[in-house]
């Protein structure tokens, strides 16, 4: 495995999601949201449809389109649209500082869902993380934006999909996983134009970096992580996932003028530091049980 090439792709990809994430927000200022996921949906599904062809994937294979791969598409459908619509309501560095709170949610619903065994202190870890997310959020206080919520439905739903995700058939392609993903944000974006009622805006002057920003960036995004996980061993890289909080925070300050307050930065370092420990007790517990 070679975890520097990992690493690096890893840092890029993050870099990448962050980049896509300022576009779509740019885009969210003169374009309704169900618009944006319609058009990357449909897209970079067919990106990832090409990509299936040309590998020899099967992308009908009856076990790609099962109960399991479409309530994971489902998820993943729902979740594009509560983080786009948290894109387009409150700041980049809001949405990506609650968004790092993901993976003590997989680890969370791992434990309640999965049967796997999560002890006192990663509890402990977990209970931190949120409370850092609360310092973020600020329920009940003058600082409070109910629309910082859709982040923390996103955070579940994301969760939902990685767990689900871990009980996928082998068998099933990462390309054609990723083309369902696509297909479903898609199909989420036409919903939500046909429930709030919304009508599509012809492209204007101006739009077209960043649709093509957003498009492009997402892409790279994706396959930089998935290529990230094949040439470098996951514990290695697990840590470098946060990066795309400093990329998104970068991004906000330089294009939207945001400036995250004390409180944010606290509770964004709570979150990350609870998941590194997270991650490292779980890999100290492994170890354990290789040697064991």
């Amino acid at each position: 495995m070679n975890n520097i090439n990992g690493i690096l792709l890893l840092i890029g990809s993050m870099a990448a999601f962050a980049l896509e994430d300022m576009f779509i927000k740019v885009l969210s200022v003169s374009v309704p949201t169900g618009q944006i996921m319609v058009f990357l949906g449909l897209v970079c599904a067919l990106v990832f449809a090409c990509l299936s062809v040309v590998t020899r994937k099967r992308i009908f294979d009856p076990v790609a389109w099962s109960l399991l791969p479409m309530v994971r598409a489902i998820t993943e459908g729902f979740g594009a649209v509560t983080f786009v619509t948290a894109l387009s309501l409150i700041d980049l560095s809001t949405v990506a500082a609650v968004f790092q709170a993901m993976p003590l949610a997989v680890t969370m619903g791992a434990a309640l869902f999965l049967g796997e065994q999560v002890g006192w202190r990663r509890w402990s870890a977990i209970g931190v993380g949120f409370i850092g997310v609360l310092m973020i959020i600020r329920p009940g206080l003058d600082g409070f934006q109910p629309e910082s919520l859709f982040v923390v439905l996103t955070v579940i739903a994301i969760a939902a999909r990685d767990l689900i995700t871990r009980k996928l058939d082998v068998r099933v392609a990462s390309t054609v996983v990723a083309m369902q993903a696509y297909v479903a944000v898609a199909l989420a974006g036409g919903l939500l134009m046909a429930v709030s009622g919304a009508s599509f805006v012809p492209l204007q002057d101006g739009q077209s970096l960043p649709y093509l920003g957003a498009m492009g960036f997402g892409v790279i995004g994706y396959y930089g992580i998935v290529t990230a996980m094949r040439v470098g061993e996951a514990s290695a890289l697990m840590p470098f996932r946060y990066t795309r909080l400093v990329f998104s925070i970068l991004a906000g300050m330089l294009m939207f003028g945001e400036r995250p307050d004390a409180l944010t930065m606290a509770g964004a370092t709570l979150i990350i530091g609870s998941g590194l420990y997270t991650f490292v007790r779980e890999r100290r517990l492994a170890r354990e049980l290789s040697l064991a």
